[in-house]
């Protein structure tokens, strides 16, 4: 099985990772609506393609991860946030999620961060599986933080030190 290429991505990408977004939507993963055409810009102010890395398979765009700070102040400067994944179906179980969480580990070190953390759906098993082999520990819950399709979903904060 061929190995993930991961890479910063590009703005000409911007398309593609907004279908990307809107393929994989899914409330196991998301609290906002689900994206519907005509397709907003994926790149933004908040995410720009520099915090964003790619995921290719065979030359097509598979996935992506969000890598920014968790807030704007300095005196968390040091922290970076995994602020988004995703994998395109016919992707997963080939280690494209994995890659993407060790690559934005590492991008995070190479930007100086002494911390990684993230947020995750209580009810999204998978990742937090696949958070937590890769060194992740929950440090915080926030009990029926969101309400999705009727029902009261918990907001798991995990973290890692780099």
């Amino acid at each position: 099985m061929p190995e993930p290429y991961i890479r910063i991505a590009l703005p000409g990408d911007d398309r593609e990772l907004a279908l990307l977004d809107r393929v994989t939507w899914s409330t196991l993963h998301a609290v906002v609506p689900e994206p519907r055409p005509p397709y907003a810009p994926f790149f933004g102010e908040r995410h720009t393609p520099e915090d964003t890395l790619v995921a290719e398979l065979d030359g097509c765009l598979v996935g992506y991860v969000l890598l920014g700070f968790p807030t704007p102040l300095a005196a968390n400067a040091h922290v970076r946030q995994i602020q988004g994944l995703a994998v395109r179906d016919e992707a997963r179980g080939k280690g494209v999620g994995r890659a993407l969480i060790r690559a934005a580990i590492e991008e995070a070190r190479v930007r100086g961060a002494r911390r990684i953390t993230l947020r995750v759906l209580g009810h999204n098993t998978p990742a937090r599986r696949l958070y937590a082999s890769e060194g992740f520990v929950v440090e915080g819950v926030l009990p029926e933080e969101f309400l999705l399709q009727g029902e009261y979903v918990d907001d798991v904060i995990m973290g890692r030190s780099l």
